[in-house]
């Protein structure tokens, strides 16, 4: 069980912030509406779109990290509750989960509250992440269900049982009493739409409009991009 919220954690005034990290390769409406309903179903003051230039577990990606980084902004912008992060985008190295959050905290203090959002199917392998048990002394996770998962890739390792169950929390209002140290889950629209299905689609000539905002689209298109 996770421990009970000091509600002195926090001093009114202080942020609380959402993270989504990825490749964002390209951004599309499943990333958008994501971070739109965990913005309001956790009432965050803002969500923070941070691009990995190096993903350490992906392979790395053919478009450059300022394409790509290029989309977000042109995805994000007009909404008031999402911020563009370039911050990985200037460090060498691996785009390390922890390195970020440890970042992100010498700007925004001990005091605020921070929530990574994760793909359900993400967190079956989060214990194979840079330093994974620390990633939750700085923040927050909400999960939310990825709608092409299904049945035995839900299964998570022993240390990952013990884990979910000893920072489960089902009250959002915890994430906002204290700086870091719960996991919550939830459910959001299921737009199953995927990053690799569109580079598939435009590698060989099919539409992808309505699957990303037109700006983006026509980024692409203008760049000659996924070709």
């Amino acid at each position: 069980m996770n421990a009970a919220p000091d509600p002195s954690a926090r001093t009114s005034g202080t942020p609380v912030i959402g993270i989504l990290g990825g490749t964002f390769n390209p951004v599309h409406f499943g990333h958008l509406r994501m971070a739109q309903e965990l913005a309001d179903a956790l009432n965050l003051d803002t969500v923070r779109f941070i691009p990995a230039a190096n993903p350490p577990h992906k392979d790395a990606p053919a478009i450059s990290a300022d394409q790509r980084a290029a989309m977000v902004k042109l995805a994000i912008a007009g909404n008031g509750t999402f911020v563009f992060d370039g911050r990985e985008l200037h460090r060498a190295g691996a785009s390390y989960t922890v390195d970020t959050l440890l970042s992100l905290r010498e700007e925004l203090g001990q005091q605020a509250s921070i929530t990574l959002f994760m793909g359900s199917d993400a967190f079956t392998k989060f214990d194979t992440w840079h330093r994974w048990q620390e990633i939750i002394q700085h923040c927050h996770i909400a999960l939310v269900q990825r709608p092409q998962v299904r049945g035995h890739e839900h299964q998570l390792s022993k240390p990952l049982e013990i884990f979910l169950h000893n920072h489960y929390t089902e009250n959002s209002d915890d994430l906002h009493q204290q700086p870091s140290g719960l996991v919550t889950m939830r459910q959001i629209t299921a737009l199953d739409i995927s990053s690799t299905a569109i580079r598939h689609a435009l590698k060989h000539g099919d539409s992808v409009r309505y699957l990303m905002p037109d700006s983006v689209f026509d980024y692409i298109r203008q760049h000659q991009l996924y070709q």
